[in-house]
């Protein structure tokens, strides 16, 4: 399948760059996941959780130093979320828990208070509550069927913030937008169209991936009200010519942007064939003989006859491309072959990305 970009329209400042402050942090922590039906960790290959389960046990009162117990309805988790900006005490986040010993399933279970650490080594959030695994697990004597994957789930608010993360934004006076893909020219417009908004100049580009914005010079009370005028103001960002390639599913994706140098394309192939049809040989009755096997193989070499040449002449957009390749005829993973062809061969004034 190929698909045609349709024309850049314009985008919001707030879905094009990223604010200076305003960012998410990631969070993880080590727990116990409880409850199970018998899916749990194998204590013997999973010795951990053995380890956080007694240290669980003695933190609530109850010494278990020295004792063997095997249960199977306890599993090691990681927990995983993300702190999103401005969050603040209180407020509830998603976790994501993922099994790391040898349980089978974390359906049914529940997760024991996990505190959520950040790249500091602080606590940010404490987790905790009921699963819901996104599989399902179904077994007999002989056969097992397993739907989705059982040993990794989420807790929808199942984390409180705790801290905060200390940053003041009211107090910044100079902020950088960041353009989520780096252009001179997208960076250039965002800077006029913010000067625009203002009537002066208050934001200066300052490489192809930065626009500093002077707080002080908007006349704005803080650096929210600044950025509340300026982020849904309208950009048409320019963009590099590309070609995308998804060699598992045939899909190629290219942008009306992308021109050709002239070229001719020729498709076709060879297509080989080989047959064994071995005979069996008996000997002479009473010549004390041996049966033997004859090999017998045919061999067959066949040209596929192909569409000729097809001319495409050069500076042509992407229409006028693909209806030259749609001449010869060829497949869209032939497609793929002869536009990576036409890269190599320097007529192809794009970046292909191959995946």
């Amino acid at each position: 399948m190929m698909v045609s970009s349709a024309a850049i329209a314009e985008v919001r400042l707030k879905d094009l760059v990223e604010f200076d402050g305003v960012r998410a942090n990631d969070l993880v922590g080590y727990g116990l996941v409880v409850g199970l039906n018998g899916t749990g960790d194998g204590l013997r290959n999973a010795p951990f959780t053995e380890e956080i389960m007694t240290n669980i046990l003695e933190r609530l009162g109850v010494n278990v130093t020295g004792e063997q117990f095997r249960p199977r309805n306890v599993a090691a988790v990681l927990v995983t979320a993300t702190l999103p900006p401005f969050a603040r005490a209180g407020s509830q986040i998603d976790v994501t828990v993922s099994a790391i010993g040898d349980s089978s399933s974390l359906l049914g279970g529940t997760l024991i208070m996990t505190p959520l650490f950040a790249a500091d080594g602080e606590i940010y959030a404490v987790a905790q509550g009921a699963v819901l695994a996104g599989g399902a697990v179904a077994a007999a004597a002989a056969a097992e069927v397993t739907q989705g994957v059982p040993t990794s789930g989420s807790i929808p608010a199942g984390a409180r913030v705790e801290r905060e993360v200390e940053f003041d934004f009211s107090q910044m006076q100079r902020l950088r937008i960041a353009m989520r893909t780096p252009d001179f020219s997208t960076a250039a417009k965002v800077e006029q169209v913010i000067n625009a908004a203002f009537g002066k100049e208050v934001a200066i580009m300052r490489d192809a991936g930065t626009v500093e914005l002077n707080i002080a010079a908007t006349g704005s009370p803080s650096p929210a009200h600044a950025l509340s005028r300026i982020e849904n103001l309208s950009v048409t960002p320019e963009r590099r010519a590309r070609v995308v390639v998804d060699q598992r599913s045939g899909t190629i994706v290219m942008g009306n942007d992308v021109r050709i140098s002239p070229v001719a394309v020729s498709q076709g192939g060879l297509t080989l064939q080989i047959e064994e049809a071995p005979i069996v040989v008996q000997p002479n009755p009473f010549s004390q003989g041996e049966t033997v096997v004859v090999p017998r193989s045919t061999a067959s070499l066949e040209e596929t006859q192909g569409t000729g040449f097809a001319l495409v002449p050069g500076g042509q957009s992407l229409s006028d491309l693909v209806t030259g390749l749609n001449a010869l005829g060829v497949a869209p993973r032939d497609l793929i072959d002869i536009l990576k062809t036409i890269s190599a061969a320097g007529a192809l004034h794009a970046e292909l990305v191959v995946q």
